[in-house]
């Protein structure tokens, strides 16, 4: 499930947020279901300066991209939020 806070009008991002953006993909316990998806992605995407929220119960991983690398205490509080646990950026 992907939840996206960037508004465009092209629905493509320009090329100096493409240079910008940091992605990362967390590793998250406790995910069943798309309502966890989507628990998760709100609490993320209210953090400022997410862009981009993918959650994928199945493989137990939350892909994040947002204007500048996250806190990862901040993303920890979120997690925290929807009721799952962050076991840190996945290898």
């Amino acid at each position: 499930m992907v939840f996206s806070t960037a508004r465009r009008r092209t629905g493509r991002p320009d090329s100096s947020e493409a240079l910008m953006s940091s992605t990362t993909t967390y590793t998250v316990t406790g995910m069943s279901c798309g309502h966890c998806e989507k628990s998760v992605s709100t609490e993320l995407s209210a953090l400022h300066g997410v862009l981009s929220v993918a959650a994928d119960a199945k493989s137990g991983t939350v892909t994040v991209s947002s204007e500048q690398p996250l806190d990862e205490a901040a993303v920890r509080a979120a997690i925290d939020e929807a009721g799952y646990e962050l076991v840190g950026p996945a290898s």
